[in-house]
């Protein structure tokens, strides 16, 4: 929740920046604090603290102070959200799988939300696709231009904040930026959707769907994966945007038809190994 309310900061008001800015001091004291309380402490009125609240993807000032206490808590183990120190090595491993499992599960209850053909199309006629995403989100990035291109698309991963949003300042209408975000709520990653539509650019997110970059996107994929990423590094949320990413792939191979295939096969083919037409043991080697 704290890593969240800094995130949110530079899009608050002013009055809601000095909400999020207090809390952050003193992340105990707002904890037990009631609102007319936590009103007076940040010097700002009650509806401001509400809004706040709102603002950034709460239900509203209860909610605030539950995801509060989550965040300060001592997790049982920093490994994975759902084994303990006291697990044995079996009951870890069948967690963690438990837990992808699920992450899928839950994607595919989600999947009428999806605008995966519509993405596909998108893509089809785009000049680039660019694949943006910071920290763990690069990882996925990283996977998808690896498949795409081989479909005859010019792709890129963009990795950092300052090259994401050198190319969404040059993007143009034949341009699809598609920006990973498991919260979606990083400034740059927002600021980078908003120049990219102004500029005309197709904007695909895979994000939280109650955030800022999701309120942005062009096409937008709501993944919301219970997932605490202020102690973890998301992995339920890498899992569902690689599977929606290959969806996607498919649905755009199909769009191509047979020049899909034959690109995919000539990929593959020159990678298969030659075997060098090697002189035999009875070869008599040719006259100089």
């Amino acid at each position: 929740m704290l890593s969240r309310i800094s995130d949110a900061l530079p899009a608050l008001s002013r009055a809601e920046q000095k909400v999020g800015q207090w809390i952050l001091k003193h992340p105990k004291e707002a904890l037990s604090a009631n609102l007319a309380q936590l009103a007076r402490d940040c010097g700002t009125s009650q509806p401001t603290v509400v809004r706040f609240c709102r603002h950034v993807g709460l239900g509203g000032f209860r909610e605030l102070g539950l995801r509060l206490a989550e965040s300060m808590s001592t997790p049982g183990s920093h490994l994975h959200r759902d084994v303990d120190l006291d697990d044995s090595i079996s009951d870890a491993a069948t967690k963690v799988v438990d837990a992808s499992i699920q992450s899928l599960v839950d994607l595919r209850a989600q999947l009428s939300q999806m605008p995966i053909e519509a993405a596909a199309t998108a893509m089809q006629s785009a000049r680039q696709i660019a694949f943006a995403g910071l920290g763990a989100s690069g990882q996925v990035a990283c996977d998808a231009r690896h498949k795409f291109f081989r479909l005859g698309i010019p792709c890129s991963t963009l990795l950092d904040s300052p090259t994401i949003l050198q190319f969404a300042a040059i993007s143009g209408p034949r341009d699809v930026l598609l920006l990973l975000s498991h919260s979606g709520r990083w400034p740059e990653i927002t600021q980078a959707a908003r120049v990219a539509r102004e500029r005309g650019a197709t904007v695909i997110a895979m994000t939280c769907p109650d955030s800022s970059l999701a309120d942005l996107a062009t096409l937008l994929f709501p993944c919301r994966v219970s997932e605490d990423t202020n102690l973890f590094t998301p992995m339920s949320s890498r899992l569902a945007h690689l599977a929606l990413l290959d969806s996607i792939l498919v649905a755009l191979a199909l769009r191509q038809g047979d020049a899909a295939a034959e690109r995919l096969r000539l990929c593959k083919d020159v990678l298969r190994p030659t075997t060098p037409n090697l002189p035999q043991a009875d070869d008599t080697p040719p006259a100089r």
